[in-house]
């Protein structure tokens, strides 16, 4: 039911292209990654053994620029996964109006069973490994399992590595590892931004009720922001379980007890629900703010929304939209709904190497202006053709990789030699 990621992002490329009238060899160019690695990382546990993790990355598209962005440490980590996140990056970066590749990867293990310090050596065993890195090449960011402390630890050891200063080599780091502000709070920003613009011109009041999968940082900081708006929250969940309340959830009480109990279970008020039956909550708009492939054609039809905004990669499978479609749901694509880290990643690089930084206000008029006017090009593309948002998205995404492909001569536009 969960359905391959990779195949889910070769039907909507296959969709998009024939709507979009794209070239037929920047097509099959994009049907496979340009590069992908499979790696050992062997690391000395504490009590003395020797483990040796799996690890991937996968250089999809570099026709726009340097491939970029995140390293996932998960269990169940494999190369579909990677192949189909790094093409969804490369077509979030088109989509962001951002000059830059994309590429994904990560390890299978499992963060939670480990020291720091077996953590640590397994990060900095990552970045040894990687074959290809440096800020003009490959520039590793943070996903699922990984965050600002890892992207530090994966600076230091590629700047132990080259011998010289490289704070544009690596993406999501803090501050004070020659970071950018807003960093962390960069996707569920964008998030924001992007329902507030697509409910404005759906005609959605300001009140519109929204549940939200995945409490984690991303999803906390875009229901924080809706929050603050007046949006009224009435379904979460995390990890552990859910809560609801159709008269709203006191998003700032919420937090809180978050801080405190490092869940949303629990919080006064509320009746408790599973993790699941979040995406079945009676509301106007629900943002997938977790894994790939949780809206499926198993609980499709149950879902209630009438706007689907996908802040986690891939939550949609193919099943799940045509039934999700034929109910008259509208979903805005991960693509455009959760670009809001590539962007601010973009920016950092940009910092990193002029060492000129920005602050928090600058960053965030920023990542403001370029979502809004990815936004504004999507809606035009949907509204001229006729198509769905993601594939307005895609199509306006595969636009720009098709002229990059063509000028550099990697595809033909005419396919005879005269």
């Amino acid at each position: 039911m969960s359905g391959n990621p990779f195949e889910t992002s070769l039907k909507t490329l296959h969709e998009a292209a024939a709507l979009g009238h794209i070239n037929s060899e920047v097509v099959r160019l994009l049907e496979q990654p340009q590069r992908q690695f499979e790696f050992t990382i062997p690391v000395r546990m504490d009590d003395g053994r020797l483990e040796i993790f799996t690890a991937y990355r996968v250089h999809y598209c570099d026709a726009l620029g340097q491939i970029k962005n995140g390293v996932r440490v998960v269990p169940d980590m494999d190369m579909d996964t990677a192949k189909a996140l790094g093409f969804w990056m490369t077509i979030k970066h088109a989509v962001g109006g951002i000059p830059a590749g994309g590429g994904k990867g990560g390890i299978k293990a499992d963060p939670s069973k480990m020291s720091r310090r077996e953590y640590e050596a397994l990060i900095r065993g990552f970045i040894r490994k990687l074959p290809m890195k440096g800020a003009w090449v490959d520039v590793p960011g943070a996903d699922i399992g990984t965050h600002g402390r890892t992207q530090a630890w994966m600076l230091d050891e590629l700047e132990e590595i080259q011998g010289f200063h490289s704070p544009a080599a690596i993406n999501d780091k803090p501050v004070e590892a020659n970071g950018t502000e807003l960093s962390r709070e960069a996707t569920g920003t964008g998030c924001y931004f992007v329902t507030r613009e697509i409910t404005k011109a759906m005609g959605m009041e300001k009140g519109a009720r929204v549940a939200v999968q995945g409490y984690g940082n991303v999803g906390r900081v875009a229901t924080e922001l809706l929050y603050k708006d007046g949006y009224k929250i009435v379904a979460i969940s995390d990890i552990y379980g859910g809560i609801a309340n159709p008269d709203g959830i006191d998003v700032v009480a919420l937090g809180a007890h978050v801080d405190k109990t490092r869940s949303v279970k629990g919080f006064p008020g509320c009746t408790e629900i599973s993790t699941s039956e979040v995406l079945e909550a009676d509301c106007d708009i629900l943002i997938p703010a977790a894994v790939q492939s949780v809206l499926h054609e198993g609980n499709a039809e149950r879902v209630r929304a009438k706007l689907i905004m996908e802040c986690a990669n891939g939550p949609t499978t193919p099943a799940a939209e045509q039934i999700l479609y034929a109910k008259g749901v509208t979903i805005m694509p991960d693509v455009l709904t959760n670009c809001g880290s590539a962007i601010v990643c973009s920016f950092e690089r940009t910092q990193g190497l002029t060492d000129q930084y920005w602050d928090k206000e600058t960053v965030r008029s920023k990542l403001e202006e370029h979502i809004v006017k990815s936004f504004r090009e999507t809606y035009d593309t949907a509204t001229q053709l006729g198509v769905s948002y993601r594939d307005a998205a895609w199509i306006n995404a595969l636009q720009k990789i098709e002229k990059a492909m063509l000028i550099r001569g990697r595809a033909w536009e005419d396919k005879t030699l005269g």
